[in-house]
């Protein structure tokens, strides 16, 4: 837990809930997948004159429609479709720690923070998978992809920690997580990747 940085470990019952409920978990990581793109992309648009961060959430996006692109395939090789996109309550929840406004760096910063920690708990939440399924193959699956969030939350911190002043953005971390701690107590056994 302390490599993610994370307060509140998940409720181990919810890797039970997820691998009973594994349709659901499925289209729901998909579309994780498809907002982590989203995000990227995002970022891109905004904040073009940041080269280093354009180049890198241009690869970023190509990675998580890449990982889209392999949950899809695990859903129709199950005979299912894609199911419909659902509102993600935790990252609803989270995006409302830090207060709106505030000059362009400042939303930079924060927006950064938020990816970093759905990137963490993301992260955590894949491993516990990986070690509760009983398909092995999944099991692999869930497993390569958690290394490759702990990537992910690593870069986005990075970048904070970079375009911002240091103590403050590690002050902002600080706070942020606390509050996410709070959150996870409300949402620890649900059928969806962080719900």
């Amino acid at each position: 837990m302390s490599m993610l940085g994370l307060k509140l470990p998940t409720d181990p019952r919810w890797a039970n809930v997820a691998s009973k409920n594994l349709d659901e978990i499925l289209t729901d990581h998909a579309w994780c997948e498809q907002k982590a793109a989203s995000t990227a992309i995002s970022l891109i648009i905004n904040y073009p004159e940041y080269t280093e961060l354009t180049k890198e959430m241009t690869l970023l996006a190509m990675e998580e429609m890449s990982h889209f692109k392999l949950v899809h395939d695990k859903i129709t090789a199950r005979g299912l479709t894609l199911g419909h996109h659902r509102s993600d309550e935790y990252v609803n929840r989270l995006l409302q720690f830090f207060p709106k406004g505030g000059s362009r760096l400042t939303q930079l910063i924060h927006r950064l923070l938020y990816a970093g920690l759905i990137e963490a708990r993301s992260c955590e939440r894949f491993k516990l998978f990986s070690e509760e399924l009983k398909d092995p193959e999944l099991q692999t699956f869930y497993r390569k992809l958690m290394e490759s969030e702990a990537g992910h939350y690593t870069l986005f911190l990075g970048f904070a920690r970079k375009y911002g002043n240091r103590k403050e953005v590690d002050q902002k971390w600080q706070q942020l997580l606390e509050y996410e701690a709070q959150i996870m107590q409300e949402f620890s056994t649900g059928d969806a990747i962080h719900g």
